[in-house]
This record gives structure tokens, sequence and C-alpha cells, in this order.
């Protein structure tokens, strides 16, 4: 499994601490870190879409223009500006052999 995500986000490092105390291993991404290219954005896109994929309760889709946040939420003219501003992308993102899953509630729990 790989784990992508931003170390100082509170929800990866919650999200981490749990897959280690269930002894669950991983493969851990930073988005800023590392980065993300765009066979992977265009692989969520196809699989989850934009709606599951874009944060738009954080503080970078607060600070976007209205034509900034329509590219964002379109999945033939994201790539760009996800590419660019990683923190746009929910997370953390668990991806599986199976399928991706989005956040760290119950449900993505469970799945895990």
């Amino acid at each position: 499994m790989k784990v992508y995500g931003i170390k100082a986000c509170d929800t990866c490092r919650k999200a981490r601490r749990w897959l280690d105390e269930q002894g669950r291993g991983y493969q851990w991404h930073d988005l800023r870190e590392d980065g993300l290219d765009e066979e992977t954005l265009q692989r969520w896109l196809a699989t989850i879409g934009p709606d599951t994929l874009v944060n738009r309760r954080s503080t970078t889709w607060r600070g976007l223009s209205e034509s900034e946040r329509e590219q964002a939420m379109n999945p033939k003219k994201s790539i760009p500006i996800l590419l660019t501003s990683p923190t746009l992308i929910k997370r953390p993102i668990f991806e599986t052999a199976a399928e991706i899953l989005v956040g760290f509630n119950a449900d993505v729990r469970d799945k895990l």
C-alpha cells in the first residue's frame, strides 16, 4: 500500500500512527517533498474523480479565483493546478492494488 499526504497534516499523522499501531506496512509519499506525477493524478481523477480528490475546504481552495476553481474541478483541466498546488488534494490517499481511498474516517479504516 502506498500512502500519499503531507507530513505536517494532522490527519496524515493520525493515519500513519494508526497504520503503525495496526502493524500495516505502507510506503509514504509526501506530496510536497516528493512531488506528484501527471500519470498518478490522471489515474486518481479517472478512478475517483475531482469531487472526491479536490479539497474544497482548504485555505488554498479559498484563495483561488472562480476560474481556477472551475479548472480544479474539471477532470480534463485540473492536472496543472493540482500539480502546482498539492494542498488542493484531499489527504491522506491510500492506494492499494484494489482501490483508492481518500481521507481517514471510520469507513476508510474499515476498508483498510
